[in-house]
C-alpha cells in the first residue's frame, strides 16, 4: 500500500506521476536529479494506494547528521528529514477522499517514517494545484502569502490583468530596441550562469542558491522536455535570462539573471510578457512567477503583481514532526550550540 521509489526506478517514477491528473513538471524524477547534484538530499517518490484513494509525495530524504549544527555530534546516515524539493510539491491525491481513507495514509506514512528515523518534514505546497487544502488531516498547514501566476489562456485576458504602468514599460524595452527569443542549448546555458550568479551577488544570495555546472546540465539532459531558457537581446548581446518550466498546462519561473547595467531597459516586464504570449500560443493556461522574498508582499511581489493584478493564488507550507522525542533532543543539541537564535516559525527548528 505504500511504495518508495527512488532515482534508481525513473522510469517507474515518472509512470505513476504521469497516471495523476493533475500532475506538475516539480513531481517528475527529473526535475529532482539536479538538487540531488546540488546536495539537497536522496530524492523519494512516495506512492500509496488503497481501496478508496492513491496520493504521491516528492521528497529530499536529508541527512540530519551531515547539517552543520550535528557534525561531530550525531553520526551521518543515523537520523533524517523530508523536505520538499526546491519549488513546490506536496501529497496529490485521488479517489474518493474522506477523512478516513487520510488517516489511515498518515498512519501507515507515519509508521514508515518512524521505523526508518525520519524525525521530520517540511512541505511547500503548489500555490496553482491547491493542494494544501487536501492536507490539513496529514500536516500543520500554515499560509504564508500570495503568489503571482498570470493567467495565458488567452492574449487578450494576459493584457487586461496587466497593470498600466507595465505596459507602458514593455513598450519603452520594444521601442529601445530589446527582443526576446527562446531555446535549449549549452551555449544558452553557458550565457545565462554569469547573468543568474552576477543578480544572486547583487542580492546578497546565500551561497546555496549558487549553483556547479552539473546542476545546469541536468536541467538541460533530465529536463529536456519541460524546459526553456527565454533571453533578451540587445545590440547583439544577451542582457537577461530565465529558465521557464513547463508542465502539463502549467509554466513555472524557475531561474532569473539580468545585467544591471541595462535595468533601465525594462528588460524584465518584456521578458516576463513575451514569454506569456509564447505560453498563450503553446496551450498553456498558467505561468507562474512566484511571491516575495519570504513570502512577504515586498517589492519583488510588488514587480511580479505588474502582470496580473487580480491573481489570487497562495502559498502555504506544511509541517509534520513524527518522532517528538527526538525533534526536541535535536532542537535542545541546536539550542546549546547557538543559545541567541530563537526562531520558532523556523521548520525543523533543529536546523536554523
Amino acid at each position: 500500500m505504500l511504495t518508495i521509489i527512488t532515482l534508481e526506478e525513473a522510469e517507474k517514477w515518472d509512470s505513476i506521476v504521469k497516471s495523476f491528473e493533475n500532475f506538475d513538471v516539480y513531481y517528475l524524477s527529473g526535475y529532482t536529479k539536479a538538487f540531488e547534484i546540488h546536495g539537497d538530499g536522496q530524492p523519494m517518490l512516495i506512492y500509496y494506494e488503497d481501496e478508496d484513494i492513491r496520493a504521491i509525495n516528492v521528497v529530499m530524504k536529508r541527512d540530519i547528521g551531515m547539517d552543520k549544527n550535528f557534525k561531530e555530534k550525531i553520526a551521518p546516515q543515523t537520523y533524517f528529514d523530508l523536505s520538499t524539493p526546491y519549488g513546490y510539491g506536496g501529497l496529490l491525491i485521488e479517489g474518493r477522499v474522506k477523512q478516513r481513507s487520510l488517516a489511515r495514509f498518515d498512519e501507515m506514512y507515519s509508521r514508515y517514517c518512524l521505523e526508518n528515523n525520519v524525525i521530520s518534514e517540511i512541505v511547500r505546497f503548489h500555490p496553482i494545484l491547491g493542494n494544501a487544502q487536501r492536507s490539513t488531516e496529514v500536516y500543520e498547514v500554515v499560509e504564508l502569502g500570495k503568489t503571482i501566476t498570470i493567467n495565458v489562456t488567452s492574449k487578450d485576458q494576459l493584457l487586461s490583468d496587466m497593470g498600466s504602468e507595465n505596459r507602458r514599460c514593455i513598450r519603452k524595452a520594444i521601442k529601445e530596441g530589446v527582443e526576446v527569443y527562446w531555446g535549449r542549448s549549452p551555449q544558452l546555458i553557458d550565457s545565462f550562469i554569469p547573468l543568474y550568479n552576477a543578480t544572486m551577488h547583487h542580492a546578497a544570495a546565500a551561497e546555496y542558491y549558487y549553483f556547479g555546472s552539473e546542476f545546469y546540465n541536468s536541467i538541460l539532459h533530465d529536463l529536456k522536455n519541460n524546459s526553456l531558457l527565454f533571453y533578451a537581446v540587445f545590440e547583439n548581446k544577451v542582457i537577461a535570462s530565465t529558465i521557464i518550466l513547463l508542465g502539463t498546462d502549467q509554466m513555472h519561473g524557475h531561474l532569473f539573471g539580468s545585467d544591471k547595467e541595462y535595468q533601465k531597459l525594462k528588460i524584465l516586464n518584456l521578458l516576463v510578457y513575451e514569454t506569456s504570449r509564447w505560453g498563450c500560443e503553446n496551450g498553456y493556461k498558467t505561468f507562474h512567477l512566484g511571491g516575495g522574498l519570504g513570502a512577504k508582499e515586498d517589492g519583488i511581489f510588488k514587480c511580479k503583481k505588474q502582470f496580473n493584478k487580480n491573481s489570487d493564488t497562495i502559498f502555504s507550507i506544511g509541517k509534520k514532526i513524527f518522532n517528538p522525542e527526538k525533534y526536541d533532543e535535536l532542537r535542545t543539541i541546536r539550542d546549546n550550540d547557538n543559545p541567541e537564535i530563537n526562531d520558532s516559525d523556523f521548520f525543523p527548528e533543529y536546523r536554523k
